[in-house]
């Protein structure tokens, strides 16, 4: 094994231009158009959310991006410079790094050699090389305390930490490898309240260390706390590309549940089962009492 240091692949971009930057991208599986005409921008320093439901294509997006998939469309460009990536090993030399839901982690190791899984720092000791155990605790330590994540022992397995913690040491172990961009699927999907908090609190420490983050999820509650800009997929297509700024968590909720739909849906059901849009029934009088009848 060789002693492996932490290195930032090619030239970072002034402040304010785009890292990765796709534009009019389409993946296509035999029949099944998954994305078309996807337009997204990473900036340094931001957080740009992508939203949608089940089947959205956030998913074939994170595989576009992350190098797994290779889009049959459009112009995917790193550093302004058109790329057609084979493997997520070529997308990670270039600072893209993915921490997906499930974690690529060993429960039953501890912290220190989950942070440098695959990466392990070794040092020679006459004719041959040896894990160097404490050179790898220290920076761990120090990595996770520089995200402002403080865990007392790390041997303890990283099986034992809640699921935020994990997500947040693979946050920090992205971070101190090089990324320059970190795609994190689906984070909060599976965690409660308080950890999902946790979670987000890293998201943000990750955005000031000045990296671009790509927060995949279908909750825009969360994205709102932290997002920079808000890309909401449908179908495969956008749905909707705004800044902050332009948009409110109504507007976000709106067009993530497809709000003409939902409209047309509700006025639908309206008809059907005679309640109005505010869902009392059409014949209500609102000047009566409500509740129960004066009849015993």
């Amino acid at each position: 094994m060789a002693t492996t240091t932490p290195a930032v692949a090619g030239t970072r971009p002034a402040d304010g231009q785009p890292i990765v930057e796709l534009h009019d991208v389409g993946k296509v599986y035999g029949n099944v158009r998954a994305l078309r005409g996807i337009d997204l921008a990473v900036v340094p320093g931001r957080v740009t959310c992508v939203l949608g439901d089940n089947g959205a294509g956030k998913s074939t997006l994170i595989k576009v991006v992350s190098g797994l998939h290779r889009h049959d469309e459009g112009e995917y460009r790193i550093d302004g410079d058109p790329v057609h990536f084979n493997t997520p090993r070529e997308a990670l030399d270039h600072g893209i790094a993915t921490v997906y839901q499930d974690l690529a982690v060993v429960p039953l190791m501890p912290v220190w050699r989950n942070f440098f899984l695959g990466s392990e720092i070794t040092r020679r000791v006459g004719p041959v090389r040896l894990l160097d155990i404490e050179k790898m605790k220290k920076v761990a330590d120090e990595e996770l305390r520089a995200m402002g994540i403080e865990l007392h022992d790390m041997e303890q397995p990283i099986g034992t930490l809640s699921g935020g913690q994990r997500q947040s040491v693979a946050i920090a172990r992205a971070v101190y490898f090089g990324a320059r961009v970190l795609i994190l699927d689906e984070p909060t999907a599976a965690l409660g309240v308080k950890q999902s908090g946790v979670v987000l609190k890293y998201i943000a420490a990750a955005r000031d260390r000045g990296l671009g983050v790509i927060f995949i999820t279908h909750n825009p509650h969360h994205a709102y706390m932290v997002g920079d800009h808000f890309t909401v997929l449908r179908l495969g297509a956008l749905e909707l590309s705004a800044d902050r700024g332009e948009v409110t968590l109504e507007d976000l909720t709106n067009h993530m549940a497809g709000g003409a739909e939902l409209a047309a849906l509700k006025h639908e059901l309206a008809q059907v089962r005679g309640v109005d849009v505010d869902g009392l029934p059409e014949e209500t009088d609102l000047s009566a009492p409500q509740g129960r009848s004066g009849h015993q």
